[in-house]
């Protein structure tokens, strides 16, 4: 603590006076600096020095008032100043000092509150949340009343004149929402205020400014307040703001949007201070996009993407290891909520050989840490392994090859490819099984990207070591597939044990769902130009042409009609492939071009829902049903979010397919757009190292930053996956540096030899 004088300075700590000194000057002038915020440097008084000792004879009162007649001379800082307590970890400290603030650290409010100057601002947050209520006395605010303190106080145990509930509610849906016109047009009456793990007080406080309640919407709550119990979240009571949670950790909780936290953070600093407004220049953050979004990118930017793309499988511990084999079988349960905490920093990676964890859950805790999802399915193994032998290829690091082989093996030795889908003589057989709590569940979708997954792994590795195996698979999905070409989202077990495959086989079956039909069409189309086996091409193309007929009326879409587009490309482009006509062209260019149609100047492709009625989970209907099923990332069309766990990572893969099949120079620059974009956005972190690297599924490209409406069950804003969003955008930002397609890559298959006496062993029984 100083005193400060224009350019001079005094420092208790520093300057070398006697004890006589200290007592008689230092103390009482260190006093007035404490109330004047004064400064004043050691050598001001330094040449009279040789005097003090007469003055001190003389009177050490006329002294004192001399070292204070000389501060109070002194020039008083510009900078106001804000008393804070409880800052832990220095978070709000030095995102107010980076604000034009000096802080000035309170140890123990309840016995410094006499101390402090008249109208101090003083914020007191809760440094052991949620496990302790800040605890002050009665006196504390009687005294703060009587100096007219401004003061902020977060997640008490008691405050004057509000009755608060001793039991803290924990909540993990809900959100805060503006209930106040006192924030102004910046943040209006039903704007949305993200908080993770929210422990909230319940208060009979009235008129809040703020309340936590689970609310539908993206940035506002479309439904009001309707249906929804509320808790009083912030409140005002003359001079006193009162959070019966802990605002202060923004940074550190990773609370979003960010212009509405700054709006509500400016309006407290701005009541404290007395000031008619304020605004923060600059913002704590922890978390980031690793570029701004008119950043010039280089070819280096982009292999050290890949490169952290695929290092965060280690960061995040996500290979599974024998000794964390007890907690991923505890958290994944009967797989319907597979989730739980991060394994602690110190878990070993395993080698690929026990799988790979499906990534995190949308759930984030109070302390920014992030729930995973401890679950093992098929196609993340194969998709992994796809982008573990992608990098090993682009960056010749050959130790990424091993564990992606020891994916690949550990789908056919488990049960995913075991039991009735490795008997021969089964209707299952050659089918690859949902996951390690359901693999006795078929989704065609699910098992086309296992595939594809392998086939392209294979290709980088530079091995036809699976090449059986995936005919087997093909086939298996290709029999139980219908006349026109359709074949169902997906097949259970038992049913294809009663029916047997030949039910599925002659049946007329219609689904224009893209994205559970569409990526088995082209492994069709795939292996028809591999064997030249005609059924393949004729299915595919019936159901194709069935598909494009309708568009768009008769799209059954899922989370959006873009993710569907996206996916439709992949097939369209590989029927160029081998039958390259003006139609197949033109229904080529008819999906490309309306998904381009919502690609952004900085390359976002923005969500869209789909038409009335065709879809499965379109919008919220009510605040009741915020989180309750599969949702959209968006309310409305025009929401400015992109999709990477349904749309923009199969629209980079399947965009890489439609230049190369064409040659379209449009596609070409969409693609590259679209690369740009995937890049600037990936996560960079040093706090949360799990995530460092990884690819959000939301990410709002208007603001810049990570956020959505989180009300998908499973799958929300903050959730990654290790296959569907990181596995497809690493591997075809691979295919974009090598300058290739996957069609390209996978073209010196030796797959057809494989072919001939596995389609007569698994269809011997049709032509019987």
């Amino acid at each position: 603590m100083g005193v400060n004088a224009g350019n001079f300075e005094i420092s208790a700590v520093s300057c070398f006076f006697t004890p006589v000194w200290e007592k008689v000057l230092l103390i009482p002038v260190h006093a007035a600096a404490n109330a004047q915020i004064l400064s004043c440097r050691c050598f001001l008084l330094s040449p009279i020095l040789p005097f003090m000792n007469h003055f001190l004879r003389i009177s050490a009162v006329v002294l004192v008032v001399i070292g204070i007649s000389i501060c109070l001379a002194c020039k008083t800082s510009d900078k106001p100043v804000i008393y804070l307590y409880g800052d832990k970890y220095l978070e709000m400290t030095h995102w107010l000092e980076g604000n034009g603030f000096d802080v000035v650290e309170v140890v123990d409010p309840a016995s410094e509150i006499a101390s402090l100057p008249e109208e101090a601002a003083l914020l007191l947050f809760a440094p052991d949340y949620p496990q302790q209520r800040l605890d002050l006395p009665e006196l504390f605010f009687t005294l703060a009343l009587e100096k007219n303190i401004k003061l902020y106080v977060e997640y008490p145990e008691w405050v004057p004149g509000i009755t608060l509930g001793k039991d803290v509610i924990q909540t993990r849906l809900e959100r805060g929402v503006v209930s106040s016109e006192a924030f102004g047009p910046e943040l209006p009456v039903t704007s949305i205020l993200g908080i993770n793990d929210c422990h909230i007080i319940p208060s009979n406080a009235e008129n809040p400014l703020v309340v936590l309640a689970k609310v539908a919407g993206l940035d506002y709550a479309p439904y009001g307040l309707e249906g929804a119990e509320t808790y009083p979240m912030l409140v005002s009571q003359g001079n006193f703001l009162f959070a019966f949670t802990k605002l202060s950790n923004v940074a550190s909780g990773r609370y979003g949007p960010e212009n509405h936290w700054k709006t509500l953070w400016g309006f407290i600093i701005a009541q404290l201070t007395g000031k008619d407004s304020f605004t923060f220049n600059k913002w704590p953050s922890f978390l980031a996009p690793s570029f701004d979004s008119q950043a010039v990118l280089t070819e280096d930017d982009k292999r050290n993407s890949v490169k952290k793309g695929v290092d965060w499988f280690y960061k995040g511990r996500f290979f599974l290891h024998p000794s964390s084999k007890d907690t991923w079988l505890a958290y994944q349960g009967d797989g319907t909520n597979p989730v739980g905490p991060p394994f602690p920093r110190e878990t070993p990676n395993g080698d690929g050989s026990l799988g790979i964890l499906e990534g995190h859950s949308s759930n984030i805790y109070f302390d920014g840490s992030q729930q995973y999802r401890y679950w093992i399915r098929a196609d993340v193994q194969g998709e992994t392994a796809y982008a573990l032998a992608a990098a090993s290829s682009l960056l010749e690091e050959p130790s990424y090859a091993a564990p992606a082989k020891n994916l690949i093996e550990y789908i056919f030795r488990s049960e995913l490819r075991g039991g009735p889908r490795n008997h021969p003589d089964s209707a299952a057989y050659g089918l690859i099984g949902w996951s390690h709590t359901h693999p006795g569940v078929y989704y065609g979708d699910d098992n086309a990207r296992a595939i594809l997954g392998i086939l392209g792994a294979s290709a980088h590795l530079s091995t036809g070591q699976w090449d059986k195996e995936m005919v087997e698979a093909i086939l298996a999905n290709f029999r139980t597939t219908g006349t026109l070409g359709f074949r169902r989202n997906r097949l259970e077990q038992r049913d294809v044990q009663r029916n047997g495959w030949q039910y599925y086989w002659d049946r007329e079956e219609v689904n224009p769902a893209p994205h559970f039909e569409s990526w088995m069409w082209a492994l069709y189309l795939w292996l028809y130009d591999k064997t030249g086996h005609e059924p393949l091409l004729e299915r595919a193309k019936s159901a194709i042409r069935i598909t494009m007929e309708g568009y768009p009326e008769e799209w059954l879409w899922t989370n959006g009609i873009q993710q569907e587009r996206a996916r439709m490309i992949l097939p369209l482009a590989w029927l160029v492939r081998v039958e390259d006509t003006e139609e197949h062209r033109a229904w080529l260019d008819t999906i490309v071009s309306k998904l381009l149609e919502n690609q952004m100047d900085n390359g976002a492709i923005r969500e869209e829902l789909g038409g009335e009625g065709k879809g499965r989970y379109g919008r919220t209907k009510s605040n009741a049903e915020y989180g309750l099923h599969e949702a959209p990332l968006i309310f409305e069309n025009g929401d400015p979010i992109a999709d990477m766990l349904y749309t923009s990572n199969f629209a980079f893969f399947s965009l890489n397919e439609a230049p190369h099949a064409t040659g379209n120079a449009t596609y070409q620059e969409a693609l590259r757009n679209l690369s740009d974009f995937l890049t600037r956005i990936q996560v960079k972190s040093d706090r949360f190292e799990d995530v460092d690297g990884a690819w959000f599924r939301a990410f709002d490209y208007s603001r810049w930053e990570f956020w959505a409406s989180n009300a998908d069950v499973g799958w929300g804003a903050w959730g990654t996956l290790t296959g569907w969003t990181q596995s497809w955008i690493v591997a075809t930002q691979v295919l974009v540096l090598q300058d290739q397609s996957y069609w390209e890559l996978t073209n010196k298959t030796a797959i057809n030899q494989h072919f001939p006496n596995t389609y007569t062993l698994m269809f011997e029984q049709k032509e019987k």
